[in-house]
């Protein structure tokens, strides 16, 4: 499943890409230009703009309810039913690539020498070339991850 998710919505494009879902999102698009790119690509709109809704026509979208982030990830994910489809830190937050496994060996290079020391993985962007490892604020997102998960469950049970 395939998103694009407008200017008002950019907390909500990034978790999504966290997630592992495929979210483009551009913090300036005219409108015209964003509908264009949905139809074009097949993506599912996002937005919280009714008059942007009104001018979808032919393209799928979801009006997001709420302003606060959890929320809206939550909206998507059970509008759409993709609790079990969630594979967090699998996608570039920059580029919406999906992300390749890189050997420690490999990274060495491409990171500071305190980094190399302490993270234990690694994944690349095959697009944008940027680097990943679980850093300092691995913890708190891992818990935010969580915390999102259980409410899922409990709405589903």
């Amino acid at each position: 499943m395939k998103f694009i998710v407008d200017c008002m919505l950019g907390k909500l494009a990034k978790w999504l890409k966290i997630l592992g879902f495929d979210a483009l999102f551009f913090s300036k698009i005219e409108d015209s230009e964003l509908l264009v790119l949905a139809q074009k690509e097949q993506r599912i709109l996002l937005t919280r703009d009714n008059g942007l809704i009104e001018k979808c026509r032919d393209i799928r979208n979801l009006f997001i309810e709420s302003e606060d982030w959890p929320d809206q990830v939550g909206q998507v994910l059970n509008e759409f039913n993709l609790w079990g489809d969630v594979r967090p830190y699998s996608r570039c937050i920059e580029c919406n690539a999906g992300l390749k496994n890189l050997p420690k060996s490999r990274a060495k290079n491409l990171v500071t020498p305190f980094v190399y020391e302490q993270a234990d993985s690694f994944a690349i962007c095959p697009r944008c070339g940027r680097v990943f490892w679980k850093g300092t604020h691995h913890k708190d997102m891992e818990l935010k991850i969580k915390k999102m998960l259980r409410k899922g469950k409990k709405e589903i049970d």
